[in-house]
């Protein structure tokens, strides 16, 4: 079974940047691709960036020259750098992993897509304040 813990988040002022890491476990290094997603209160979850197995990466434009995501296969952990973050990044971000054959049929930052055919952490929240 694949288990995702992200860590990292916190309270950060407008400006400023912020690592997130997610630790996984249940499964080989480089198998899945994975992807950060957010959902702030009263919206719909968003899809921020993912990677595939060969490091290619997708991101939505929001965050596109802010945000770069990245991976350790070795440690079987993935990054969420957040560079000059706003306060409408704030939101709950959670990593998942999911089937690249499915992410690349039915998209890579779907949210609905990787929630009903992925794996979930349990979510870090991120608070930037102007």
């Amino acid at each position: 079974q694949v288990q995702l813990v992200e860590s990292g988040g916190g309270s950060v002022q407008a400006g400023g940047s912020l690592r997130l890491s997610c630790a996984a476990s249940g499964y080989t290094g480089g198998t899945y691709c994975m992807g950060w997603f957010r959902q702030a209160p009263g919206k719909e979850r968003e899809g921020v960036a993912s990677i595939d197995t060969d490091g290619r990466t997708s991101y939505a434009d929001s965050v596109k020259g802010r945000f770069t995501i990245s991976k350790d296969n070795a440690k079987n952990t993935l990054y969420l750098q957040m560079n000059s973050v706003k306060p409408e990044d704030t939101a709950m971000y959670y990593c998942a992993a999911l089937s690249c054959d499915i992410a690349s049929r039915r998209g890579w930052l779907d949210g609905g897509t990787w929630y009903h055919f992925g794996y979930w952490g349990q979510g870090t929240q991120v608070t930037v304040s102007s």
